[in-house]
């Protein structure tokens, strides 16, 4: 089983460039240790910066920053990053085309029993409105530490969230396929297609499985990246199908489905399925329970698929 969580991917990866590149910072908001970024802070002290609670002095200064040629990676919770300084992300660092990198932790609802003020819902939404951000959610570690490793390469603003916990694995660590802004296929089909993002694409692969011994086509897609979304995959692969099924951990409003939706509705009809959290608060508990609770697993992909299918 699996002991490390997305977030230590990030931080070992900025490590290890980190050694080479002296222009490469941490930023965190009283997070470093949420974050996994405790051992940049002890490692790298001259390319660590602790703002305390204050997210929209994160962001602008990460801004400022990165205009004076340094390339910042601010860490800080989704629910608070992508909310409390939502200004300074669309402003200081889209609209100023700044090379910022917004990484939202504990994502989703890896904050269980915190509740709604510490769930980030509609993070994927509300950073997709933003003109220049990209927004991704990586499935498990290493398509994470793929991720990042590509984003060190260019200069764009980037909105990535991942989740508290470690997550199963969705590759092998020799084998990650991966290209940036190109989503991953899965599977192949030509009943249904299952696209879904972050810790949702292991449920859509093992679903894809399930329906294949039952005598049901599914491909699935690893949409990571939410934006851009990979229009030309999705189409392709939509076009050999019966019906379409998101499944994303975010709120029903868009979202990933939302997204898939309206690509397909001007480009490629089908019957579709968006299975989301639900549109109020969630019930609280550890991430599974709540996955569980409203079908965001792979028994409950399986049962909207023969639902679609036999329509």
């Amino acid at each position: 089983m699996n002991k490390i969580p997305n977030r230590q991917a990030i931080c070992d990866v900025l490590m290890e460039h980190a050694k080479e590149d002296r222009d490469i910072l941490v930023l965190c908001s009283d997070s470093r240790g949420s974050a996994s970024m405790a051992p940049f802070f002890k490692e790298f002290p001259d390319q660590a910066i602790e703002t305390g609670i204050a997210e929209q002095n994160l962001v602008s200064i990460s801004a400022g920053l990165a205009k004076a040629g340094k390339k910042p990676y601010a860490a800080s919770p989704a629910c608070f990053l992508s909310t409390r300084s939502y200004e300074q992300a669309k402003v200081d660092v889209a609209y100023s085309n700044t090379n910022v990198k917004l990484i939202g932790i504990s994502g989703g609802v890896s904050y269980g029993a915190l509740g709604m003020s510490h769930h980030s819902a509609q993070d994927f939404a509300a950073m997709s409105a933003i003109p220049n951000m990209r927004v991704y959610c990586p499935s498990d570690r290493h398509q994470t530490k793929k991720l990042i490793e590509a984003l060190l390469c260019d200069e764009k603003p980037a909105y990535l969230r991942v989740g508290r916990n470690p997550v199963e694995d969705v590759y092998d660590e020799e084998n990650v396929p991966f290209e940036l802004n190109r989503a991953t296929v899965l599977s192949e089909g030509t009943d249904v297609l299952i696209v879904a993002c972050g810790e949702m694409v292991l449920a859509a692969k093992e679903a894809a499985e399930t329906l294949s011994r039952e005598g049901i086509s599914a491909a699935a897609l690893d949409m990571y990246c939410i934006k851009p979304l990979d229009e030309k995959t999705l189409i392709e692969k939509a076009k050999n199908v019966k019906a379409v099924i998101t499944i994303e951990e975010h709120a029903p409003y868009g979202g990933l489905g939302t997204q898939v939706a309206g690509v397909l509705a001007q480009s490629c009809p089908k019957k579709m399925k968006i299975l989301a959290l639900p549109d109020s608060p969630v019930i609280t508990g550890v991430s599974k329970e709540v996955f569980d609770y409203y079908g965001l697993n792979a028994q409950g992909i399986v049962n909207a698929a023969k639902e679609l299918v036999n329509e």
